[in-house]
Parts: structure tokens; C-alpha cells; sequence
């Protein structure tokens, strides 16, 4: 079952955020490893700037977590994990999938350029690797990450953007902050 996190269940995202991360140990450069990898200041920071938690219950047991985060003209699919001991039981996909449906807007997905197993998931979803250049402008548009991290992190794309950077229509524009066009 899937459910909208409550704050009740922020102790479980973290732990959660923190067990499935470990896939990212050893593959990810070593200064952007952290331990844990996410602090709990941190996921609080994420809520507070309107990620929303979506959690795969199984059995009872919060077991995989997703966030949704609605930033200006597109949705951005965020902190996707699930428990070591669930993965690959398709609890990522359940959620990702219950997560597009909410979408209004193009949506967008930030991962690590060498987890080639997590670009290999949103693929599998119709999602397609955005040119260098353009992944570049988007994280610093959509996302409050670092220098590094920007350089170290690949962005894909969902159709309805790709359409609509191919269609040159007036979203989302990388040139401007301010999605008003004023």
C-alpha cells in the first residue's frame, strides 16, 4: 500500500533514506559520501523546502520512500529509496508510478552519473538523459545542490519535456529564474 508520510513517519524516512543509500557507497565520488548520507537536519530541510514523502508499506513496515517536489513549471521526483532487504521486489516502481499520475507538469529526475543502475530504473519509465550543457542549467535552476554535486549528477527527463523543449513551447524556460516571464 501507498501512502502519503505523515511526521510521524520521519524517523522511518531516514532510516530508510540512510539503509537504501548504501548502494551508493563505494560507486559515488568520495567527497559527496557522507555518513550518514542524508543527516536528519538535512530531510528536514527537504520537507521544509516541500518535498513530499510518499512510503510503500509492506506488511505494516514502511519498506521504500519517494518525494515529490513541485518547483516552479516542472515536478522533480526526489530521494527515491528503498529498504536493502526490499529492493528489487518492484516497490520502486510502484511508487514511481503513483507518483507520475500526480504530476501536472513536465517532470524531471536528478540521480548520480555513476549509478548506472538507477538511470537504467527512470529509463525503463520513458525517461532520457538531458544533454551535459542542459543538465547543468537545470540543477542550478531546480534544485539546491552543490558545485560538486552538479558536476557529479546526470538529469532525465520525462516526454512531456522533452516535448516541450522540442515543441519551443513557453515552458520551462532555462533562461530565467522567474517562470512569471516578467
Amino acid at each position: 500500500m501507498i501512502w502519503r508520510c505523515g511526521e510521524d513517519d520521519f524517523e522511518n524516512i531516514w532510516s530508510i533514506i540512510n539503509d537504501g543509500a548504501q548502494a551508493y557507497r563505494g560507486v559515488i565520488p568520495d567527497d559527496c559520501w557522507a555518513e550518514p548520507y542524508m543527516s536528519r537536519e538535512k530531510l528536514q530541510h527537504e520537507i521544509d523546502d516541500h518535498v513530499v514523502f510518499w512510503g510503500y508499506d509492506d506488511e505494516d513496515k514502511l519498506v521504500g520512500v519517494m518525494g515529490i517536489q513541485e518547483v516552479e513549471d516542472v515536478t522533480l521526483i526526489r530521494h527515491a529509496y528503498v529498504r536493502t532487504t526490499s529492493q528489487k521486489l518492484g516497490i520502486g516502481a510502484q511508487l514511481l508510478e503513483h507518483l507520475l499520475k500526480q504530476a501536472t507538469t513536465p517532470v524531471l529526475v536528478g540521480t548520480w552519473a555513476d549509478a548506472a543502475w538507477a538511470i537504467r530504473f527512470y529509463e525503463k519509465y520513458g525517461f532520457k538523459l538531458v544533454s551535459p550543457a542542459e543538465k547543468n542549467l537545470l540543477l542550478r535552476k531546480y534544485w539546491r545542490i552543490s558545485d560538486r554535486q552538479i558536476e557529479t549528477s546526470v538529469v532525465l527527463a520525462d516526454a512531456a519535456w522533452r516535448d516541450s523543449r522540442s515543441l519551443n513551447l513557453p515552458f520551462p524556460d532555462l533562461t530565467s529564474s522567474d517562470s512569471s516571464g516578467a
